[in-house]
């Protein structure tokens, strides 16, 4: 569905949420709210009465639902996500390197997520965009990131804000046709002989936010190049040649160097006890292509460094 055919509209700077109904025959004759409940379990009943009397969750006609509105399946709901309690501001700003007629390109810092998730709402790297006073001119709602880079990692990241050029681009990613190159500081291996190419068979860990590696064929492959000998600890150019989730951090992980402050890899620590001291030492430092549209190659690189 395009932005303009939403049925509710954008929420200081948020986008509905939608839910498409199963053909569940458990709830047939009864109430949206079970249903609710039942998915939702971590949410509550008292909240998701609150929410269907509100107004503020409505069918794709963009009727309001209430906590009487029958189970429908087939049906879409649309809502607005809310956070458990006020969220923190993030006290780092984001820069924007490039604006054309089919682009946003960002330099993103550490700790901020791209999209709303989780804990995470209005402070994401999307919803700022969609409010800043600069990006008014353009229709903010059709703001979307083409490529992930996790909240922990800085650097460039490329969003599109024309639907009708969006395509093209993500194909780029899709056939594998960006170069992406990243910088990193992790613990000094002297005794392997650079480049180094890591290849291994990257799946999700037990944990769902997890990425682990297992036997079988690979298909997740890294670049590593030694930059610059500190001692202790060196600074790497990282370049993935697939795009897995986690692919640099497990990859240095598995090489004896995990990236420096990793809040993950090889130990997990406990969501929202971010340093803001100890940013994770990853950075997106730039990224080229041939651009689908011009034809010209194009080439970001982030102003940031570790």
């Amino acid at each position: 569905m395009n932005t303009s055919e939403l049925p509710l509209p954008l929420l200081n700077g948020v986008k509905p949420s939608y839910l498409n109904l199963p053909h569940d025959a458990r709830f047939l004759g009864r109430p949206l709210l079970a249903f609710l409940c039942e998915r939702f379990a971590f949410v509550g009943e008292a909240d998701w009465r609150r929410r269907l009397n509100s107004g503020f969750v409505v069918n794709r006609q963009g009727e309001p639902l209430s906590e009487h509105t029958p189970f429908t399946p087939g049906e879409t709901i649309y809502y607005y996500r809310e956070t458990s309690g006020e969220e923190a501001p993030i006290p780092f700003a984001e820069h924007i390197l490039h604006i054309d007629d089919h682009l946003i390109v960002v330099d993103k810092p550490h700790f901020l997520p791209v999209t709303p998730s989780g804990r995470f709402l209005r402070e994401t790297l999307l919803t700022r965009l969609r409010l800043r006073d600069d990006l008014q001119h353009l229709k903010v709602a059709d703001i979307s990131p083409l490529h992930r880079l996790d909240k922990d990692t800085a650097g460039v990241i490329l969003l599109s804000h024309n639907p009708a050029s969006r395509g093209a681009y993500q194909n780029l990613f899709q056939g594998r046709l960006i170069r992406k190159v990243y910088e990193a500081l992790a613990p000094t291996r002297t005794d392997l002989v650079y480049p180094v190419t890591v290849k291994s068979r990257l799946v999700r860990g037990e944990a769902f936010y997890l990425t682990r590696e297992i036997a079988g064929e690979a298909n997740a492959q890294t670049q590593i190049e030694l930059l610059e000998n500190r001692g202790d600890t060196s600074l790497y150019r990282l370049q993935p040649l697939t795009g897995k989730k986690h692919q640099l951090r497990v990859h240095m992980m598995s090489l004896g160097m995990p990236l420096l402050n990793d809040a993950l890899y090889p130990t997990v620590q406990a969501a929202g006890s971010e340093d803001y001291g100890k940013p994770l030492k990853l950075l997106a430092r730039s990224i080229a292509f041939h651009d689908p549209v011009s034809g010209q190659w194009r080439e970001f690189f982030s102003r940031q460094n570790l």
